[in-house]
Formats: structure tokens, sequence, C-alpha cells
């Protein structure tokens, strides 16, 4: 009996116990308490995150340099200015001026370089790419040399000609050389570019990165590498293509970064994706390393980099599902949107002060160049360089720049009318309507 009674104790205790570790497990397991009044989001703006419950939204706004867009250095409006000095034929597509280099400053002047086409007859588009001839471009940067320009205000610009043209075939850039930017080391100037061997379009964008120095950033400039950035092996995403190659210096080594579309075929042109590659060297020349973690952008379309503060700064725009952002990382490498911008500069080359000294490149800018790629009609087509006016600077402050309202005319938004969704949106060509 008196067996049976501690039995009987000792199981009672074990469901007992047992219930009671179930308790404490359910206790850990309950949800967080709603806040109460006291502990409600404060009506001033706290100065950092408020040890509270908060929204996954409302913890992120405290992670990007200022919680207030507009007390944030990584984001701006941008206004935009007509370039003078250039002519585009009666803007009949046989002359295109894209890609503008960064705007460097010798001698009291401006320099830019750029892709510039004067041809017989405007594109025929890049799905016609097998019928281009020597003398029939197939898109707008086919049949291109590279030319340069001088200004004194950035706005009125002297076209002086041809920095680096096209070589004799078989060399590579035979068949265009284009999408140039500019880098100094060492008091001498490198041009880097993309250097095509057949029409664009034949078998997609392919084509690899050559340099040319000079002494001066009036030339002559001599050839000094080609496929300066490796391609990925076969299946790699930067396969048979590095374009807009994007030099700086940061912690003193040569950075390039550059662009790569993948996931694309010949005959699967709509699932394509957008990504950016880093490659560093210590000698313009190379050899260039690629980084281990490419790609190190995810979203994009051309390249736009600069040193600011302590790290680097990038605008994405176009492609990707972080397009129209400002992004940042103090290593190059790992970048975090930083702001959202609206209408922002294609293929944005800003001019920046002291860029490739040593000390003092890294404030920001106000202004740069960029193109505009539908300048003319699907038979007519080409592009044309304008300028961009910001605040991205730390040396500058203009509130109007960090205005949140950007308002345009109701035609803006009517011209994007149904009647123009199967256009290809820079304006190739009509894309067959999806049935």
């Amino acid at each position: 009996m008196i067996k049976q009674f501690i039995k009987a104790g000792a199981f009672s205790a074990c469901i007992a116990l047992a219930f009671s570790c179930t308790k404490t497990k359910e206790a850990k397991q309950e949800t967080p308490k709603e806040p109460t009044s006291s502990q409600a989001f404060p009506f001033k703006m706290p100065e950092t995150a408020p040890d509270i419950p908060m929204s996954t939204s409302t913890q992120r706004m405290f992670e990007y340099p200022a919680k207030r867009v507009q007390d944030n250095d990584l984001y701006s409006l941008f206004k935009y200015t007509r370039l003078k000095g250039f002519d585009y034929h009666g803007h009949d597509g046989t002359v295109s001026r894209r890609d503008p280099s960064r705007p460097v400053f010798v001698n009291g002047k401006y320099y830019i370089w750029y892709t510039y086409r004067n041809t017989e007859v405007a594109p025929i588009g890049y799905s016609r790419a097998k019928e281009a001839t020597d003398v029939i471009p197939s898109t707008d940067w086919d049949l291109s040399d590279i030319w340069y320009a001088t200004s004194e205000d950035g706005i009125t610009w002297n076209e002086i000609g041809p920095a680096v043209e096209r070589p004799e075939k078989p060399k590579s850039g035979w068949r265009s050389v284009a999408t140039p930017d500019i880098l100094v080391w060492e008091g001498k100037y490198y041009l880097y570019y993309q250097a095509f061997d057949e029409p664009s379009g034949l078998r997609g964008d392919l084509c690899p990165v050559s340099v040319s120095y000079a002494d001066s950033p009036d030339g002559p400039w001599t050839h000094g590498a080609d496929a300066v950035i490796p391609f990925g092996k076969e299946g790699e995403w930067d396969q048979n293509a590095t374009h807009d190659p994007h030099p700086i210096i940061f912690n003193g080594k040569i950075h390039i970064y550059y662009k790569a579309a993948y996931n694309k075929w010949p005959h699967l042109r709509d699932k394509y994706a957008v990504a950016h590659g880093l490659v560093t060297a210590d000698n313009p020349l190379g050899p260039f390393e690629k980084h281990p973690l490419n790609p190190v952008m995810n979203s994009g379309h051309e390249t736009t980099y600069w040193p600011f503060k302590d790290g680097i700064a990038t605008l994405a725009i176009k492609d990707g599902n972080e397009r129209e952002s400002i992004q940042f990382s103090k290593d190059g490498v790992n970048f975090v949107p930083a702001a959202n911008v609206s209408l922002p500069p294609t293929a944005a080359a800003p001019f920046i002060p002291n860029l490739f000294e040593k000390e003092g490149g890294n404030r920001g800018f106000t202004w740069g160049l960029c193109h505009f790629v539908n300048a003319g009609t699907p038979t007519t087509l080409h592009s044309i360089m304008g300028r961009f006016d910001c605040d991205l600077s730390l040396d500058y402050e203009n509130s109007s720049f960090k205005k949140t309202g950007d308002w345009h005319h109701p035609d803006v938004y009517f011209a994007q009318s149904m009647e123009t969704l199967n256009y290809h949106p820079e304006g190739r060509y009509k894309k067959k309507e999806k049935k």
C-alpha cells in the first residue's frame, strides 16, 4: 500500500513537472505585447532608434544616412540643361553623341570624351544586325569613334575631334569603339572603352574593354592594351562581355567597375538581368583582378561610382529591383541602399573636383553630363548629351534640391500612353504585341 502511494505520488510529481515545463515553454513563445501609450513612437523625431517595439519599416528608417530624406547627403533632385555647341545634323539619326566621360578640369577648361557616330544612315536596329555593313550601323553605338570636347562653363562646348579612332581590321575595336571613361594616374591620362569586333546585336552585345593613354588630355593617344577586364568563364555571369568601364582610385588602388548583362541568349532577350562587377590593379594597364564577390551590384545599367566620405557611392538606374537608388559601401564591395531618387540621369558622368588626387576627391558633386538615348524616332535613332545639376556634395547646400515633390506637367505622363506600351523604351523598334 505504501509502495503504491509512493508510486502514485511520484507519478503526480512527474505530471506536475511536465505541466510546469510546458507552461514555461508556452510563456517563452508568447508574442510581444502591444506597446503601451508610453511606448508609442514619439511626435518629435528621435536622434537614435528608441528602445520600443517598432515595425520593420520604422526600424529601417534609422539605418539610412539620415532619418529625413531632406537631410540625407546622398539624396537629391536632378535638373537638366541642354548643351550648346553640338550639331546633330537636323536630328536625322546620322549623328549621335552619347556615353560622356566624367569631365576633368585641366588648364582652365573642362575636358570630356564620348561615343561619336557620324554615318550615312541611321541605325537599322539591334534585331537587324545581320543587315549591317561597313557604312550601315546596327545600333546607335555601332561604327563609332571616341571624340572629345572642351568647355569653360560645362554648358557651351567646343568639339575638337577624334581622340581614339577605330583601328584597322582585325585589331580589337575595328568595328566600333565606344563608352569611354577617364582615369588620371601619375600624370598620365588613360581612356578605357568598349572595343567591338562585330556589329552589335549580331550575337548579342559582345565586346572586351581596351585602354589607350596620353601625356595630355589633347593626346596623342597610344594604344595600351586589349581585354584588360577578363571575361568570365563559359557559364559565368560576365562571359563574353564587359561593358561601361568606370575607373576610380580608392584606398590607393585602381578600381574599375563594369557592367554585364546575363541570363539571356540570342533567342531570349526578355529575360535578361544586369549587374556590376569590380576589378582592381596597381597599374592602369593591368593586370586586373576580379573581386571574388562579383557581381557587387544587383541593379543599375550604366556605371556611375564615386568616392564619398569613407567609402564609395553609386547611382543605380533602369534595371533591377533597386533601380533608381543611390547606394553606399564602406569597402566598395558591399553596397546598401542610401536613398531613392526620381528622374536620375542616364549614363551619369559627374564632375568631381580632385577626383584623382590622393586627398580631397571624396566630397561629392553638384553637376555632370549624361545622355538621352531616345532623341530621335525609331527610324532616326540617335542620342544627345545633356547636363544635370544636383546637390550630392558635402561642400554645397541648396534645399531646393532636397525637396521630395518632383512635379511634372500632365503632358509628361500622357506621353506614356497605352499606345507606347509595345514600343522599345529607347525607341529602337516597335515590339511585337504578345498574344
